[in-house]
């Protein structure tokens, strides 16, 4: 017995909750692209970006720690795959589209300089006078525009669901207008799943590497509530924190934070009584999110990252080097466009020098920017 496209949408119709968004229900792709006979739209739009090249350079892009600084550390592509793990969790418990969560948090970093935030901010400065440099933003190009696997359209032709599940990533910077999609709507309970599940793998992971590299000590997590709160419920009394310790007392962590999601996330839902996905998107708030006490622990436990670790000196002086390569590099291909491959000067007659050259930089790993640089700079490198 083969289980067929229709058979897979019905399972999602029968199991799903009311505002879930169910794959029979996508409005579509921008080019005709008949649906597969076994795979669901939102599971073919899964499977798409994690054949994509973006997907996989991920796994050389920087999380907090460069690359060369050890093998254990996370990644963009590890850091990805946490956070499409925590959103299939939360997406089953609470009666979701699990397929078109997971495509969003995949989805959701593809867009990320070499040398992480560092990156990015260096060429959000140097592309000013073109529009500036958001990494959400720009996985919303990559998606769209930039991967180039199918020769009758740009992009990956991810249907209009996923596609708006990237595009309403919660951030400081608004996408919506950007990308053409209705500012005034939020996003979906699936959006809204990979957005949470994204800052809750950040916090408990930075911590979990920041403890490894000894960047942070336990006496200095004392002064965390929910550090605390996470030794009581482990009913730990040890002083010495074992790598198996750390692990348990990180899983602890991660628990604590789903567990309160749910719990929020459920109240919310029931005060609200959501009959489609647009009670959702047109709700005046959030309904994926942590409750209130948990929001202010979580605000310290950011704060605590970013004065410990973040801007601890080993961190800084990576990206300071960082910064200095890229921008390095970024002037040298604006000075001289004919360096860049024959593909971005192609570019050229219709996109401005700078986001050419923006984009290739983002799109390469922070082991191609360091070999870059030294093509560039090292009179003994061979071009």
């Amino acid at each position: 017995m083969f289980v067929n496209r229709q058979r897979l949408e019905q399972i999602e119709a029968d199991t799903l909750a009311s505002y879930a968004l169910l794959s029979r229900d996508s409005r579509g792709r921008q080019y005709h692209d008949p649906e597969p006979q076994y795979r669901t739209a939102f599971q073919r739009d899964r499977d798409r970006i994690v054949h994509s090249a973006a997907f996989r350079r991920l796994e050389y892009k920087t999380q907090v720690f460069v690359n060369d600084e050890g093998d254990y550390y996370r990644t963009r592509l590890t850091h990805t795959l946490e956070v499409a793990q925590i959103g299939r969790t939360l997406a089953r418990a609470l009666a979701v589209n699990e397929d078109l969560v997971e495509v969003i948090c995949l989805a959701h970093d593809l867009g990320h300089t070499p040398f992480g935030h560092a990156g990015e901010g260096v060429l959000n400065k140097l592309t000013q006078a073109s529009g500036g440099f958001n990494h959400n933003h720009q996985s919303y190009r990559v998606v769209t525009q930039l991967e180039r696997r199918y020769p009758d359209w740009p992009g990956l032709n991810l249907s209009y669901e996923t596609l708006e599940g990237i595009a309403k990533h919660e951030t400081e910077y608004d996408l919506s207008h950007v990308a053409g999609y209705d500012a005034t709507t939020r996003g979906s309970l699936e959006a809204q799943i990979a957005n949470v599940s994204d800052e809750l793998a950040y916090n408990a992971h930075d911590l979990d590497d920041g403890l490894q590299a000894g960047l942070i000590s336990l006496d200095d997590l004392q002064e965390l509530d929910i550090w605390r709160r996470v030794v009581e419920q482990a009913n730990w009394k040890g002083k010495a924190l074992d790598e198996i310790t750390r692990h348990l007392l990180i899983r602890e962590l991660i628990g604590i934070e789903v567990d309160d999601v749910l719990r929020a996330t459920n109240q919310r839902l029931e005060a609200l009584q959501p009959k489609s996905p647009a009670d959702i998107q047109n709700h005046s708030e959030q309904i994926v999110a942590h409750s209130d006490e948990l929001v202010v622990l979580n605000r310290a436990l950011k704060k605590f990252l970013y004065q410990k670790m973040y801007f601890q000196f080993r961190v800084m002086r990576m990206a300071t080097r960082a910064q200095r390569f890229i921008e390095q590099i970024f002037t040298s291909y604006v000075q001289e466009p004919r360096q860049l491959p024959n593909e971005y000067q192609a570019q050229l007659a219709d996109v401005p020098i700078e986001r050419v050259v923006a984009d290739y930089i983002a799109s390469m790993t922070d082991r191609g920017a360091l070999l870059e640089y030294r093509r560039l700079f090292d009179p003994l490198m061979k071009p």
